[in-house]
């Protein structure tokens, strides 16, 4: 494909020669024969400054926002993000218009929320596609995940794979990140999907207005034909303008909402009422929270005509890998893990919890390093409230010291409660929170959910939750 023809996407960029395009890459590192390679200022290195290298490589044109001293082809833009998702949808021949295209965006139950419409969709007969936090999927195909939403040349290849493997619909989850970079910015999504807003990513955004104007985007007209909005969380007010909605909500009117029938530490069951039409669902997994999302679910799938039994199937084949999932019982007590690791989805999960909890409640949790510092205090304080006993660890400390991340949640723990230990090696902490369960008992081992790693230094080391919990109990049957 030409560089010409690319720069038919982008409306005001001033071509500087021409070129044959046969791949593309944001890396110069990786740049070979035939690339085109994209400039963009990030926020720590401006990429500039490796478009030579790139040319050495064998690249034969580069993106740029401003003109370069290189030999090969230029393409000048005003924004090179934006730039290089658009050419990167236009080189993999625009796969996002051959699929129908459902985004999930908000703060907690982004992963529950769009693998509930993946499995309900799957139920009324579509091949679907899945990306978000915890990879890809499609066909037989399975990749590890890496980020929520993947960068453009790797979204856009995704999706060109799954239109060749015969996918009739994609859903992703859609980052906030995602957003503000422009990673997928040619998509316009069939169907938008509202989960909630709440404190996090602030160490990207800087505050809540600015975290929320991202997520906003989404949901503007050219961008979404139908969206699909939380009433429950008042910022969903603020959305949509001008663009087709429908409401759900459990605790606030809207076009769709539940009443349970019946609820336990595993499961749930509930009617929906989708606008005066009613489906019984079961869903296994625990938490008012969960039926929200079965709810956001149900009201992105109805956009497209699926029946009442798809929804009760799909969501009843529902189970998240590290969301409040339940591992078992150890010495008459149950535990669970979960990847809540902001104030919101803390209290979410232990609230759920407390409901069927007979005895103690015990919560292990750590705060990322070099992430947002602010919520590490809401953390311990949320804590210190809904448990009656946190063990407080070490959580992907990345190039922070550990103990004066925990240091940081100890001052909103202590302003509400002393029933706590510091345990800084995790495995060590969670085999610690374990050895105190009893009859009735639940522990909460939250923040990590299904992540393999623990990240120290700059290294990702091979680790996981669910494997030391496995290794206790198996040790003690």
């Amino acid at each position: 494909m030409k560089l010409s023809e690319l720069a038919k996407e982008i409306p005001g960029s001033q071509l500087k020669g021409d070129a044959e395009i046969r791949g593309l890459t944001a890396d110069s590192r990786v740049a070979g024969e035939g690339d085109v390679f994209f400039c963009f200022c990030g926020k720590n290195s401006d990429a500039h400054e490796f478009a030579a290298e790139a040319e050495t490589r064998g690249c034969a044109a580069v993106v740029c926002e401003y003109e370069l001293p290189v030999m090969c082809a230029q393409l000048i833009v005003t924004d090179g993000r934006d730039a290089m998702a658009r050419i990167a949808a236009a080189f993999y021949c625009h796969p996002e218009r051959k699929l129908k295209m459902i985004g999930v965006t908000g703060t907690n139950g982004k992963t529950t929320t769009a693998a509930m419409i993946c499995n309900i969709l799957q139920a009324a007969g579509y091949r679907t596609g899945l990306i978000g936090t915890l990879g890809a999927a499609y066909d037989t195909v399975r990749i590890a995940p890496s980020l929520t939403t993947p960068d453009p040349i790797g979204l856009f290849s995704l999706l060109s794979d799954m239109v060749s493997a015969g996918t009739s619909a994609a859903i992703m989850e859609v980052s906030a990140h995602a957003l503000a970079l422009r990673k997928e910015s040619p998509i316009c999504y069939d169907v938008a999907v509202f989960t909630n807003l709440t404190r996090d990513h602030l160490d990207f955004f800087g505050d809540m207005e600015t975290y929320g104007a991202a997520k906003r985007t989404l949901f503007c007209r050219g961008k979404c034909k139908y969206a699909v909005l939380n009433s429950d969380d008042a910022f969903s007010k603020t959305l949509a303008k001008g663009v087709r909605k429908i409401t759900y909500g459990l605790e606030t009117p809207a076009d769709a909402f539940a009443i349970v029938r019946s609820e336990t530490l595993r499961e749930c069951t509930a009617i929906l009422n989708l606008q005066d039409e009613l489906c019984e669902v079961t869903i296994p997994m625990t938490g008012r929270f969960n039926l929200s999302n079965a709810l956001a679910a149900a009201c992105a799938v109805r956009r497209f005509g699926v029946d009442m039994q798809s929804i009760a199937e799909g969501i009843g084949a529902t189970k998240v890998e590290g969301r409040l999932e339940w591992m078992g019982r150890y010495q008459g007590g149950d535990v669970f893990v979960d990847f809540a690791h902001t104030p919101d989805g803390l209290e979410k999960s232990l609230s759920a919890l407390r409901e069927h909890c007979a005895g103690r409640l015990i919560a292990l949790f750590g705060c990322g390093g070099n992430r947002d510092r602010g919520k590490r205090a809401k953390m311990g304080e949320t804590a210190g409230r809904y448990a009656d006993f946190c063990v407080l660890t070490s959580d992907n400390p990345r190039f922070e010291d550990p103990y004066a991340i925990i240091s940081e949640i100890e001052t909103g723990m202590r302003s509400v409660s002393d029933a706590y230990i510091v345990l800084e090696e995790r495995e060590r902490a969670i085999a610690y929170a374990m050895g105190m369960l009893a009859d009735g008992d639940i522990l909460l081992i939250a923040g990590k959910g299904a992540e393999k790693y623990q990240e120290i230094m700059g290294i990702k080391y091979d680790y996981e939750d669910k494997a030391v919990i496995r290794s206790i109990i198996g040790k003690a049957s």
